[in-house]
């Protein structure tokens, strides 16, 4: 690894705004942005719907900007941080992989500058207020069992949940029902990702509406006199990271929302970064294209002012045969049926893209044991469908495994200006907003709503929160709310069994299906792996 500077000093950034967090990573004051306002080309990294390993969108991003290098154009990556729980569950880390990593990956998998533990004691205050406040009177006649501030906790922990607090006596607190979530479903990391410097950051954070008064108006942040703490925990959250990929590429690292449960892209901040210093800036949107790319152009772009020039989508043939009907276990044998099967989901996806009226490029992310005829099956389908298909090889070739990815990817970012038509707009009613992103991204037949969901409709209409835009917490694991239907399934109802409001962070989140906001740890978690050696280094076993 170069020392953070020597990065900096290939980004184009002025030595003086970046604050050295050892030797290989930094952050990037907020003044540098002033400097350079946004002028490269962004392209957005997607993908098909993955396997429960994922397709290597982050490894795919990696290698594409360090393609991008080696073809000579001034590049950079915006990239999402990792959350502990996905690493010591069953993902394992968010740093790319092979020859196409973000480094320190340690450092950035586990802890990472501070950022997520920041968000994490931020939203933990707030909660921590709400009971006090309560316990000392209650002058803001908050209804105690129409409390919405959960709390959050960077780890997979399902007995968290629901819970009940405040037992033990009046010294105790208030007792009440509430639960935990995972700190990226955090709406304090979505303001995190999507305030436009400080003073929108405590704007959003006063806008937080924790609960409820019995005549059903709201309490906020800002009433509780939270905001100023809550603010001076992010600090240096704020501030993006910069790191480099394992060829010397910098890498703009910053925010960590899942696609399933949140917004799933990196902050605006490390995004307007990156294009006022890079001519060419590669980002990704977390899962496939119906979750965390929808909500990038629809949430993230407009609250942002930025727009993509060009969508790549990854693609495997071990998802591609997973769609097509092979069992999980089978997906690295060949089976050119199933890959053809499996096409189907990838046709979908690119529908999808065009909706936006985004030009898209297929990555077909290389396997050892994919085959030449598996391939050509699925660059004679995208032929067909009108466009080029990849073969990239980051894992095992890092920037030179990408070079035909990144030529075609610069040429075609650069054939038209960056511009995108949003999929709706955010002053239609709830119920359309929700309609529409059901039937165009997922292509469900009509969406059906719990008692409660209806409820909270109607309650967030008549509080004057219907013009947000929707976030919706859906499975990663299907185009539909039930992730045993592959393919591209059709004839399906979407639920909706509750929508919260993310007040603060300027949007509503339906939440659809069995999706839960606190992820479980699988029978054999990966941190069963994990281990410190007496050098100090971390290690973490072959399963």
């Amino acid at each position: 690894m170069k020392p953070i500077l020597e990065i900096a000093k290939t980004l184009g950034l002025d030595p003086r705004h970046v604050e050295p967090y050892g030797h290989h990573k930094g952050k990037v004051r907020l003044e540098a942005l002033a400097d350079h306002p946004p002028r490269g080309r962004l392209v957005l990294v997607s993908a098909i719907t993955p396997t429960p390993a994922g397709e290597g969108k982050t490894t795919t991003s990696v290698g594409l900007v360090q393609g991008l290098a080696k073809n000579g154009v001034h590049a950079a990556a915006a990239l999402r941080e990792p959350s502990l729980g996905p690493y010591l569950g069953l993902k394992g880390g968010g740093t790319g992989g092979g020859r196409s990593q973000v480094v320190p990956a340690d450092d950035i998998n586990l802890h990472f500058n501070g950022d997520i533990h920041a968000v994490t004691s931020a939203h933990n205050l707030l909660a921590a207020m709400l009971d006090n406040h309560l316990h000392h009177g209650n002058a803001l006649g908050l209804d105690s069992r129409r409390v919405l501030w959960r709390r959050v906790l960077d780890m997979n922990d399902r007995a968290l949940r629901d819970i009940v607090i405040g037992l033990g006596g009046r010294s105790e607190g208030i007792p009440r029902e509430t639960g935990f979530d995972i700190s990226a479903a955090s709406e304090v990391m979505a303001i995190l990702c999507l305030a436009d410097g400080i003073a929108d950051l405590k704007a959003r954070l006063a806008r937080i509406v924790v609960g409820f008064r019995a005549d059903g108006t709201t309490v906020h942040a800002g009433d509780l006199r939270a905001v100023g703490a809550m603010a001076a925990l992010l600090k240096d959250a704020v501030k993006p990271n910069l790191v480099q990929t394992v060829e010397g590429v910098p890498a703009v690292v910053h925010g960590g929302p899942f696609a399933n449960i949140a917004h799933g892209t990196n902050s605006i901040t490390a995004t307007r970064l990156a294009l006022g210093y890079a001519d060419c800036v590669v980002t990704e949107a977390g899962f496939a294209f119906e979750l965390g790319a929808e909500k990038f152009f629809d949430i993230n772009c407009r609250y942002g002012g930025f727009a993509p020039s060009l969508t790549v989508l990854v693609a495997t043939l071990r998802a591609l045969k997973m769609h097509g009907g092979a069992p999980l276990a089978k997906v690295n044998e060949p089976d050119p049926a199933a890959v053809a099967r499996g096409l189907a989901n990838l046709e979908k996806h690119v529908e999808n893209i065009r909706k936006f009226e985004q030009r898209c490029v297929v990555a077909i992310n290389h396997f050892p044991t994919d085959t030449p005829e598996e391939i050509a099956i699925v660059q004679r389908h995208c032929d067909v469908l009108g466009l080029q298909a990849v073969v990239a090889k980051p894992f095992s070739e890092g920037g030179d495994g990408c070079r035909e990815l990144a030529e075609v990817v610069w040429a075609e970012a650069r054939r038209r200006e960056p511009a995108f038509k949003p999929l709706y707009d955010w002053n239609d009613p709830i119920e359309k907003k929700i309609a529409t992103i059901a039937s165009e991204m997922y292509g469900a037949e009509a969406v059906d709503y719990a008692p409660r969901a209806r409820r909270d409709k109607a309650q967030l209409e008549k509080l004057g929160f219907g013009n947000l835009p929707v976030c919706i917490a859906k499975t990663q694991q299907s185009l539909s709310d039930n992730p045993a239907l592959l393919g591209r399934p059709k004839d399906f109802l979407v639920t909706v069994r509750e929508i919260q409001l993310s007040a603060g962070a300027g949007f509503i989140v339906p939440i659809t299906g069995e999706i839960m906001r606190m992820p479980g740890l699988p029978t054999t978690p990966l941190a069963e792996r994990f281990d410190l050696t007496d050098a100090g280094e971390i290690e973490v076993r072959e399963g």
